[in-house]
């Protein structure tokens, strides 16, 4: 399918593969979408859509896998391969694409929730961390390599250290000693590789040495003392010496991979080719794009279609659909109405979705394949070739003509335009019927009424109009298929300044036959918009309908699984209670016989006594377990709903707490709320109070609550709580709490762990507790409780 670059352009194609290349991960993600063509393939097509939603799959569950650098490294394998001794930057890069595989075959295979068509590729990656750590391991930078890269580089070096440090230490003599008021300054430099002292050029003869450099003025003379010569010529040697066993290494290395040249190529192009598909992914994420439903039959059928260059927010959907009903449909509208960006949404789409992309639109579209899709769209004059718009356009009309087959997509903008309107219009109807018959699918925008007309005559040709709102004088952007469309140019007009009497006579200058048809197109527009909203609101009333079904269902479902489960918890509580019931009678039994034998033994008194201990503690245990199973009539009240709002001042039972309240605040959006019980104020939950009215809790019950609640507080309560990492309201909400146990649980000294930090979360605590009632006073720990690190609080 060889597509041309102008019709591309004509559809703004390039313009989506800017966008795309932009969001290239790799260099040769970058280039491969930048070359990126649709296909008349249809298995393809499926292909390259499925690999696209595949990696949208992996980018929602594991982000963006780490493709790294991943540069093309195919020349330098090939070089390798024929010998030749690879940069360090070269060898570095080949590190990075074995980096890379590995790395990406820990992505796929880590925390592997589905299979994807993308597996196969992952699974072709061939890392090889032995050589990889080889390189990094030698090659610390494009222009360093490490002394460990062998014994004899490490041996060098160290002599040239030393080498260095001998001539550094000669030179500072010079520097620092009585030589130094010789010097141009105070300093050792170098000239051609070898350590030298700037000399003032007057004192040329106090300095024995080799001359390497003069200034530009001549004042200073750089020169290499005698002393140091030896030292120089030797780190010289040394450094021939670094050079050439720097040279063996990087041909050891090179060596190595070109053992390893083909999987290093293969590496590269897979990584390549997926780091290309997860791009395609990432422009589907920005532009909220989905995978059409693929068709073998040529057709279009786009819901809530957004043409991907325009700004998402302010973009008007359209549904429009071609290739099954009808295989033609004529647009009409009033100009800047939308039709052009109509006919280009739906070539633009065919594009893409034959490329492999992700179109904007709801779920439910539906695209086929196209063998040619052949556009003419926009103004073509050229004056270079002596062409006028009509002309121009009649040129591309001819190419079109000749290339439109079975299967094909053809869009014309303005179809007739440019001409005498009846000789246009005549034109543009028996171009229809010629590309028609040719078997290709048309999509046609015209202001002709002929051609209104025309489709509303001829099977298998279809209506469809651009929404303009008259009140406002601005266009809708709206696609109402089966409906023409009116120009409005009347109405236009006249709204924006032209005289009554002027738009008067142009509409007495309309002929009948058009005033006629255009009164007709007004009613059915008139009528649409009335079946329109009647359908909205039919359609509103059903989704309530739907939702409220749908929650009531889920409720009572809920409500079911609830009480299924509270029988179950019943039912096993009561087998617990009979068996222990029936554990307690044989064990007193067994304890009444074992009495009943011993009874006339010296030690019958005694046996007696500690049989009646374990008999108590025994039936001590069965009643903890009934106890804990009695009913509650206001803990396990099922479902409470308040029976109004609450107010301020409201009295209230606490369920958590087991006692009565008043409520200080109202709840917040969280259900949260503040009541006071007694003087302690406490927050809870507004699902965790039942409103009191006449009938207040039994005073038994009450106790009895209170009672096991302050046991159980004081059983599982700690003298600290420990809030570091939390900010200050985060940890006063916890320590709040803390405070209410501490009560509960009738301790009246505690420590907070804030840590010391900055001393941030100790200020803002500090804060807190001078301003709470319940403390009567607070300090900083002392050594032994934690320094500065903890605060101390003793309640009231």
């Amino acid at each position: 399918m060889a597509i041309k670059q102008k019709t591309l352009e004509t559809l703004e194609f390039d313009k989506v593969i800017a966008q795309l290349a932009s969001l290239a991960f790799t260099p040769g993600a970058k280039l491969m979408a930048e070359r990126l063509t649709p296909t008349d393939d249809y298995e393809a097509v499926v292909t390259r859509q499925k690999r696209t939603e595949d990696a949208r799959r992996l980018l929602s569950h594991k982000g963006i896998p780490p493709f790294g650098k991943a540069v093309n490294v195919c020349d330098a394998a090939e070089r390798a391969e024929k010998g030749a001794v690879l940069s360090m930057h070269e060898l570095l890069d080949i590190a990075d694409i074995f980096t890379s595989a590995r790395l990406l075959g820990d992505y796929l295979n880590g925390n592997r929730l589905f299979s994807t068509v993308l597996d196969e590729s992952f699974g072709r990656l061939l890392p090889n961390r032995t050589l990889e750590e080889r390189i990094r391991r030698t090659v610390i930078s494009d222009e360093m390599i490490a002394d460990e890269a062998s014994p004899e580089l490490a041996s060098i070096r160290r002599k040239m250290r030393a080498a260095n440090n001998r001539i550094k230490e000669t030179l500072q003599q010079y520097v620092s000693g009585q030589r130094s008021k010789y010097l141009q300054e105070n300093l050792v430099t170098l000239r051609d590789g070898r350590y030298v002292v700037p000399v003032r050029a007057e004192y040329r003869n106090e300095i024995k040495g080799l001359l390497h450099d003069t200034s530009a003025s001549g004042a200073t003379l750089f020169i290499e003392p005698m002393a140091v010569v030896e030292a120089n010529n030797e780190l010289r040697e040394l450094a021939a010496k670094e050079a050439r066993e720097i040279d063996r290494i990087l041909a050891e290395l090179s060596a190595l991979c070109a053992e390893f040249s083909v999987s290093l190529t293969q590496n590269y192009r897979l990584i390549t080719d997926l780091a290309f598909v997860f791009s395609c992914a990432a422009l589907a994420e920005r532009m909220k794009a989905v995978s059409p439903i693929l068709s073998k039959k040529p057709l279009v059928s786009l819901k809530g279609a957004r043409h991907p260059l325009l700004d998402p927010k302010t973009a008007v959907p359209i549904d429009v659909a071609l290739g099954e009903e009808f295989d033609t449909l004529v647009i009409t509208g009033p100009n800047t109405g939308g039709k052009t960006v109509t006919l280009k949404t739906i070539g633009l789409f065919a594009l893409m979705t034959q490329a492999g992309l992700q179109i904007p639109a709801r779920e439910e579209s539906e695209m086929g394949v196209f063998c040619e899709i052949l556009a003419d769209i926009g103004d073509e004059q050229s004056i270079e070739q002596s062409l006028s718009t009509f002309s121009a356009h009649i040129v591309t009309t001819v190419d079109i003509l000749n290339q439109a087959t079975d299967g094909a997509l053809v869009l014309f903008d303005e179809l007739g335009a440019g001409t005498d309107p009846v000789e246009g219009a005549a034109l543009a109807t028996a171009i229809l019927e010629a590309v028609r018959s040719s078997g290709a699918l048309v999509a046609a925008t015209t202001h002709y009424a002929e051609l209104k007309a025309y489709a509303l005559q001829t099977p298998g040709v279809q209506n469809a109009s651009c929404e303009f709102d008259v009140g406002t004088l601005r266009p809708t952007y709206r696609l109402i298929m089966g409906a023409p469309g009116k120009s409005n140019a009347f109405a236009i007009s006249e709204r924006l300044g032209v005289s009554s009497a002027i738009v008067a006579r142009a509409r007495a200058l309309v002929s009948e036959e058009n005033k006629q048809f255009e009164t007709v197109i007004e009613r059915l527009e008139a009528d649409r918009i009335a079946m329109e909203k009647e359908k909205n609101e039919a359609r509103r009333l059903r989704e309530e309908y739907e939702s409220f079904k749908a929650k009531a269902e889920e409720e009572l479902k809920q409500r079911t699984k609830t009480a299924e489960d509270e029988i179950k918890k019943s039912l096993e509580k009561a087998r617990q209670i009979l068996d222990s019931t029936r554990a307690t009678g044989d064990f007193v039994m067994k304890q009444l016989d074992d009495v009943r034998k011993k009874q006339d033994s010296a030690r019958f008194a005694e046996e007696l006594a500690a049989a009646r201990r374990d008999i108590r503690a025994q039936l001590g245990k069965s009643d903890e377990m009934y106890s804990a199973f009695e009913y509650n009539e206001v803990n396990l009240e099922e479902e409470y709903v308040l029976p109004r709002p609450l107010k301020v001042g409201d009295h209230v039972y606490l369920v958590s707490f087991g006692q009565e309240g008043e409520v200080v605040t109202l709840p917040d959006k969280d259900g949260n709320l503040q009541v006071k019980a007694g003087i302690l104020k406490a927050k809870t939950h507004v699902s965790k109070i039942r409103l009191l009215g006449k009938s207040p809790v039994k005073k038994e019950q009450k106790a009895k609550a209170v009672s096991k609640i302050k046991t159980a507080i004081a059983d599982g309560f700690k003298p600290e709580i420990d809030v570091r990492g939390l900010t200050g309201d985060e940890a006063w909400w916890r320590i709040d709490k803390y405070i209410d146990d501490a009560y509960l649980a009738g301790v009246n000294s505690v420590r907070i762990i804030h840590g010391k930090g900055t001393g941030a979360l100790r200020a803002a605590l500090w804060g807190f507790f001078r301003a709470d009632r319940r403390i009567a006073s607070f300090r900083a720990g002392v050594y032994g409780e934690g320094d500065a690190g903890v605060s101390i609080l003793e309640l009231k």
